[in-house]
C-alpha cells in the first residue's frame, strides 16, 4: 500500500531538482502524477524515468505565469486520470540582489513566478478538487518566508512571505469543502538554487554557522514532508507551516 494510492497529483516545476524528486517519490507512493515545467527535454526525461519503473506520470508544458497553461494542466490531470486530489506549487526562482540592485523587471519576474504562479495553480485546481470531494494543496515557501537574512534576497523573501499567508487564507476559505492547504519552508537544500552559495567558501561558512544540524538538506528531505501533507495522514492539518531547515530558524 502506498501512502498516495488512488490520488492524482499536479506538480509545478517538476522537470528537475526538488520538483522532479517529488514527482518520482509521489508516483512511487501510488499517485498518478502530472507535472509541469518549461524545460521540455528534462521533463520528458523525468516522465520516461518514472515510466521505466512501471509508474504513471505525464509531463506537460507549464509556464506558471500563464493562466492558460494552468487551465490546460488541470484539464490534463482530470481528462487523463479522472480527477485531481493534490496540487504541489513547487516552481520558483531566486534573484539574489539587494533592494537597491533589484530592478522593476526583476521584481515583476520573481513575483510572477513565485507568487502569481501559486495563485493561478490554486485558483484553477480548486474546482477540480471540489468535484473530487476535497483535496490537498502544498505550497513550497521557504525559511525566507518566515525570517529575513543579511545573505538573503529581499524580493525572494517578499514572494515567499506572500506564499505563506496566501496559504493560510486558502486554508480558511476552503476548509468547509474539505480542501486543505499548507506551506513547506525549506532551509538550505542541495539544488541549483543555492549552487552559488555552495561554491563560495566564505558564504558557505556563514550559512553553516547558522545551521544547527551542520549539513545541507536534500531534495528527498523536502519531498517526504510534501508527501505527508498531501496524504490522508495529514487530514487534520491545514493552514500550517512545515519547516524543514536543519534548525536554521530555531535560534
Amino acid at each position: 500500500m502506498g501512502r498516495l494510492d488512488g490520488k492524482v497529483v499536479l506538480i509545478s516545476g517538476g522537470a528537475r531538482g526538488q520538483g522532479a524528486t517529488e514527482a518520482k517519490m509521489m508516483a512511487n507512493e501510488g499517485a498518478k502524477v502530472v507535472f509541469g515545467d518549461i524545460l521540455g527535454d528534462e521533463g520528458k526525461k523525468v516522465e520516461a524515468e518514472i515510466a521505466e519503473l512501471g509508474l504513471e506520470a505525464t509531463y506537460v508544458h507549464l509556464d506558471v505565469t500563464k493562466e492558460a497553461d494552468w487551465i490546460s494542466a488541470v484539464e490534463t490531470a482530470v481528462n487523463r486520470y479522472g480527477k485531481l486530489d493534490i496540487l504541489v506549487n513547487n516552481a520558483g526562482i531566486l534573484i539574489r540582489k539587494s533592494i537597491e540592485e533589484t530592478t522593476e523587471e526583476d521584481w515583476d519576474r520573481i513575483m510572477a513566478i513565485n507568487a502569481k504562479g501559486v495563485f493561478f495553480g490554486t485558483k484553477h485546481s480548486i474546482p477540480a478538487m471540489r468535484q473530487a470531494g476535497g483535496g490537498s494543496i502544498v505550497n513550497i515557501s521557504s525559511t525566507a518566508g518566515l525570517v529575513g537574512s543579511l545573505d538573503g534576497s529581499p524580493s525572494y523573501t517578499a514572494t515567499k512571505g506572500a506564499v505563506r499567508l496566501f496559504t493560510k487564507a486558502t486554508a480558511i476559505q476552503y476548509a468547509k469543502e474539505n480542501i486543505r492547504c499548507n506551506s513547506v519552508h525549506p532551509g538550505p537544500i542541495d539544488t541549483e538554487m543555492i549552487k552559488d552559495t555552495m561554491s563560495d567558501p566564505e558564504r558557505m561558512e556563514r550559512r553553516m554557522q547558522r545551521l544547527p544540524l551542520k549539513k545541507i538538506g536534500t531534495v528527498e528531505d523536502i519531498a517526504y514532508g510534501v508527501i505527508y501533507l498531501a496524504s490522508d495522514e495529514a487530514s487534520f492539518v491545514t493552514g500550517s507551516e512545515l519547516v524543514i531547515d536543519g534548525g536554521t530558524t530555531a535560534e
